[in-house]
C-alpha cells in the first residue's frame, strides 16, 4: 500500500509540475509582444503603409492589398511593385526602427502605437511616433532619444 501511495504522491506532484510550466509559459507568450506592431490594421504592418514610399516619395503613401510581402509575422503593404521588390531585397533598410511602435515611448521605456502619418528619417532609419504632438516632443532631442530606444529595444517588448 506504501509503494501504491507513494507512486501517486510522485505523479501527483510531476502533474502539478507540468501544469505550472504549462501556465507559466503560457503566461509569458501572452505578455510578450510581437516585434513588429500590428494594432491599426490587424496582422498589418505601418497601418498598411508602403514603408518605402517614406524614402522614395517623402510621404506616407498607403500600400495596396495586392501588392504584399510577409516579414517577421507581418503583412507589409506597398504602392507599388518596385517598392515591395526594393523591400523584399533588404528589409531593415526600409521596415521602422522598433518595429513601428512609437519611438518616444520606445525611448522612455514601454511601447505604444506608431502613427504611420507621424513619421520622421533620422540618419537614414524610419520612425513613427505615436502621434505629431509625442513626436515634436519626440524631436526636442532625437538624438538622445533614440540612444535610449536603442538600449530598450527590443526589452520592451516583454
Amino acid at each position: 500500500m506504501y509503494a501504491n501511495n507513494r507512486s501517486a504522491l510522485v505523479f501527483a506532484i510531476l502533474a502539478a509540475a507540468f501544469l505550472w510550466a504549462s501556465l507559466l509559459a503560457a503566461h509569458q507568450a501572452q505578455a510578450a509582444k510581437s516585434a513588429v506592431f500590428t494594432g491599426i490594421v490587424k496582422g498589418v504592418a505601418v497601418g498598411g503603409y508602403d514603408p518605402v514610399a517614406y524614402f522614395t516619395n517623402g510621404q506616407a503613401i498607403k500600400g495596396s492589398k495586392k501588392i504584399t510581402t510577409k516579414v517577421d509575422g507581418a503583412v507589409w503593404r506597398f504602392s507599388s511593385e518596385e517598392n515591395r521588390a526594393a523591400f523584399s531585397a533588404n528589409p531593415s533598410k526600409y521596415a521602422p526602427q522598433y518595429g513601428g511602435y512609437c519611438a518616444w515611448a520606445v525611448s522612455q521605456g514601454y511601447t505604444a502605437k506608431g502613427d504611420p502619418n507621424a513619421w520622421k528619417i533620422v540618419g537614414g532609419k524610419l520612425y513613427l511616433n505615436y502621434n505629431r504632438s509625442v513626436q515634436k516632443t519626440w524631436a526636442k532631442n532625437t538624438s538622445k532619444n533614440i540612444t535610449k530606444a536603442n538600449a530598450n529595444w527590443p526589452k520592451v517588448l516583454n
